[in-house]
C-alpha cells in the first residue's frame, strides 16, 4: 500500500514537472513570437536584411567572395551600427521580401515602393528618396514626355505587375503596351527591335544603359513628372519603435545628403558617373 502511494506521488510529481516544463516552454515561445523587431535586433545584435541579387545599385554580390556591396548594403551597415549589430543577408526578391517580412525571416527590406497592395500586409518607413520614372528607347528615338509615347505606333515594353506597367497604362495608354515577365526581357525587347522603348525607374534605367551600350540613352519623362517614394519595408507590430527609428534615420540621412552619397557610390559600382545622372533627378 505504501509502495502504491509512493508510486502515485512520484508519478504526480513527474506530471506536475512535465506540465510546468511545458508551460515554461509555451511561455518562452509566446514571448519569442511577440518580441518586437526593435528588441530582437537590440538584444541579438543581428540585423537580418533581404538581399536582392542582380538589383544594382542597391545590391551587388561578388561571386568569388560572396561579399555584398551597393547602396542598400551601406545603409544596412549604418543602421546596424546604431545597435552595435552585424548584418545578415537572406537572398530574396522584391516579391518574396514582403513574404519574408511577414514570416519573420528578416527585419528589414530595402527599395520598396509602398503600394496600397503591399501596405495591406507590411508597413513602410518614410521615404528614403523619391524615385523618378522615364524610358530607355531605341537609338534614334528620344521622347521627352509621356505624350510622345502615347501613340498607337509606339511599342512600350513593361514588366508585368510593376509600377512601370502602372505608369505606362496611366500616361501612355494609347501606345502598344507589351507586357513581359522581367525587366531583362523588356530591355532585350528594345535591343532586338521588338519594342521601341522600355519604362524604367531612374536608377534602374541608368544602370541598364551602362550595361547595354547598344541601347539609347535614359530619358526622364515629363508632363507629368512621375515620382514614387522608395521606402524600407517592416513588419506590422504593436511596438512602433523599429519603424519610428527607421523614420528618423531616413529623415536625418536624407537631409544630410548622405542618402545621395550612398546612391552615387552605388551607381558608380556599375559605371554610372555623377555626370550621367539627369539634372532633374534628386536623391
Amino acid at each position: 500500500m505504501d509502495i502504491s502511494r509512493r508510486a502515485v506521488a512520484t508519478a504526480a510529481i513527474g506530471t506536475v514537472a512535465a506540465t510546468s516544463g511545458l508551460a515554461v516552454a509555451e511561455r518562452a515561445n509566446a514571448q519569442a513570437s511577440t518580441e518586437s523587431t526593435f528588441e530582437r535586433v537590440k538584444q541579438s545584435k543581428v540585423l537580418r536584411v533581404a538581399a536582392l541579387p542582380g538589383e544594382s545599385p542597391y545590391f551587388n554580390k561578388n561571386i568569388a567572395t560572396g561579399e555584398w556591396s551597393g547602396m542598400a548594403v551601406e545603409m544596412a551597415k549604418n543602421i546596424a551600427t546604431s545597435f552595435d549589430a552585424k548584418v545578415e543577408y537572406l537572398e530574396s526578391t522584391y516579391g518574396n521580401s514582403v513574404l519574408d517580412l511577414q514570416s519573420g525571416k528578416i527585419d528589414l527590406a530595402f527599395a520598396l515602393n509602398p503600394t496600397p497592395q503591399r501596405a495591406l500586409v507590411i508597413g513602410f518607413s518614410r521615404p528614403v528618396f523619391m524615385h523618378g520614372f522615364g524610358t530607355v528607347a531605341k537609338k534614334g528615338f528620344e521622347p521627352k514626355t509621356w505624350g510622345d509615347l502615347n501613340r498607337p505606333d509606339i511599342r512600350i515594353a513593361v514588366d508585368i505587375g510593376s509600377v512601370h506597367e502602372l505608369a505606362a497604362r496611366n500616361f501612355a495608354s494609347k501606345g502598344e503596351i507589351i507586357g513581359l515577365k522581367t525587366r531583362d526581357e523588356c530591355v532585350l525587347a528594345v535591343q532586338t527591335g521588338r519594342a521601341d522603348c522600355v519604362i524604367l525607374a531612374v536608377i534602374l534605367g541608368l544602370t541598364a544603359v551602362k550595361k547595354n551600350p547598344a541601347l539609347g540613352k535614359y530619358i526622364v519623362l515629363r508632363d507629368p513628372f512621375v515620382q514614387l517614394p522608395n521606402c524600407m519595408g517592416v513588419r506590422y507590430e504593436v511596438d512602433k519603435r523599429w519603424r519610428d527609428f527607421l523614420d528618423n534615420w531616413a529623415d536625418y540621412n536624407r537631409g544630410a545628403a548622405q542618402i545621395r552619397k550612398w546612391m552615387i557610390d552605388g551607381l558608380a559600382l556599375n559605371g554610372v558617373m555623377p555626370e550621367d545622372i539627369p539634372s532633374e533627378v534628386g536623391f
